[in-house]
């Protein structure tokens, strides 16, 4: 197998303790007098409090436990465990305390995807939306098709849950151990989505409302989905809803099928009366490889919060910055910010940036943004993004011959990680979590 093509595909204070305190925030983003989306007109990234957290890794989905921690996906990396350190596709960590003071931990019961023991072209699974009902934990892991002539695309969406906050872990229909099934054994009987129509829901994201979920309004579950992979599908969000209590139960999921004339939602359990509750701009989705065996990246996967203290809900989302010739990551991706008082819209924009590059870094390659559910100040007023980048990642594949040559010093899989940790390290140092403060100003 060619080597780079495994490298890549495998390998793929000024802040919250006083905006938690009530203190410290600017006259102008005084706590506003009225409630609702309409009551931000945009936001502002606070200057100087992008923070480097450290870790190994990328992807970065969120959750809030019952008792405040925040748990935190991280696929492709070792996250914070020093060398020599196994390579997971996907392992689950939990977060403590506020950015600029965050501690981390395993999340020890989680099954094991360790890269170097996986099956040589077995399917992998890369986790995606995570969410805490409860003492329950559920989370959907997306596995991609095997083409080559083309950037491998999405196509099936595993939920696995933990009924015990995190300690075991079964498969969607209640089995256990947890499996990876291969190629011939996924299928739309183990998975809530397989092969639907253009890959929809293979990508999932679910609307984050409070620790264990306990500020829902409604007693449902919100799932976000992309309607497909390519440009002009990915771009169009989707959204299903169930009980919280049958998330297992895919008989029991309703589709997003259109609006009212009040505003309201219609639901329908059949998939093909599905809607797009958003369209995201077009132009944004890679569409070539840039290396053998690249993949679609998640363009348009949103993240949502609910911001109780202000009564309205929060999207942040990103699209991937395109080469002429439709690779990935050849500029800047793009950011944005919306706002809505209903889970389903409409969304208003109050923020956008073709060309995200935070803290003014222009080699910057930012993407797959996450509000972190956690770290919402108390008034609502302000909340902390998190994302990781790939600058480099170019010069990484410019550089092949010496890549090559460095992997091929090791003697072990051990020394074999410790290497490539160092080079990713070196050639994206952002490939890790960073975070900055977002401030929103009332309207």
């Amino acid at each position: 197998m060619n080597r780079r093509r495994d490298f890549l595909r495998q390998s793929l204070a000024f802040g919250l303790t006083s905006c938690v305190a009530g203190a410290g925030i600017p006259p102008a983003l005084a706590a506003p007098s009225r409630r609702g989306s309409s009551s931000i007109g945009h936001v502002v990234p606070a200057k100087g409090t992008v923070t480097r957290l450290g870790g190994l890794g990328d992807g970065y989905k969120m959750t809030v436990v019952g008792d405040g921690r925040q748990i935190v996906v991280v696929n492709d990396g070792p996250g914070w465990v020093p060398p020599p350190a196994t390579f997971f596709s996907t392992r689950l960590w939990t977060v403590d305390g506020p950015p600029q003071s965050a501690r981390f931990a395993q999340l020890a019961g989680y099954p094991i995807m360790d890269r170097a023991t996986h099956p040589e072209g077995a399917p992998h699974y890369y986790g995606h939306g995570v969410i805490a009902i409860g003492q329950n934990i559920y989370q959907a892991l997306a596995t991609l098709d095997h083409a080559e002539d083309r950037p491998r695309r999405w196509t099936g969406a595993k939920l696995i849950h933990s009924p015990d906050g995190g300690a075991t872990w079964r498969n969607g229909d209640g089995s256990s151990p947890v499996v990876w099934e291969d190629w011939s054994a996924q299928s739309r009987e183990r998975f809530p989505f397989f092969n639907e129509p253009d890959g929809c829901f293979s990508l999932l994201a679910f609307l984050q409302q409070g620790g264990a979920s306990g500020a829902d309004r409604d007693g449902y579950v919100y799932a976000y989905g992309l309607n497909g992979s390519v440009d002009g599908l990915m771009n169009q969000l989707m959204l299903f809803r169930v009980e919280k209590d049958r998330l297992l139960d895919r008989r029991a999921y309703r589709f997003f099928a259109g609006r009212t004339r009040g505003g309201g939602a219609q639901w329908s359990a059949d998939i093909a009366s599905r809607q797009p509750i958003h369209s995201f701009p077009l132009g944004w989705v890679n569409s070539a490889n840039l290396f053998p065996g690249d993949l679609v990246v998640e363009s348009w996967l949103p993240s949502v919060v609910w911001n109780a203290p202000l009564g309205l809900y929060m999207m942040a989302s990103a699209g991937i910055g395109c080469a002429p010739d439709g690779t990935a990551f050849g500029k800047p991706s793009y950011l944005g910010l919306w706002v809505a008082d209903h889970p389903w819209g409409p969304w208003r924009q109050i923020h956008e940036d073709k060309a995200w590059l935070p803290d003014g870094d222009s080699a910057a390659r930012a993407y797959a943004p996450q509000i972190a559910p956690g770290w919402l100040a108390p008034d609502g007023r302000s909340f902390w993004l998190v994302w990781a980048d790939l600058a480099g990642l170019r010069a990484f594949g410019r550089d092949e011959a010496l890549v090559d040559a460095e992997m091929s010093k090791a003697r072990d899989a051990s020394e074999k990680t410790v290497i490539e940790a160092e080079i990713l390290r070196r050639y994206m140092p952002g490939f890790a979590m960073n975070a900055q403060r977002i401030d929103l100003v009332q309207g």
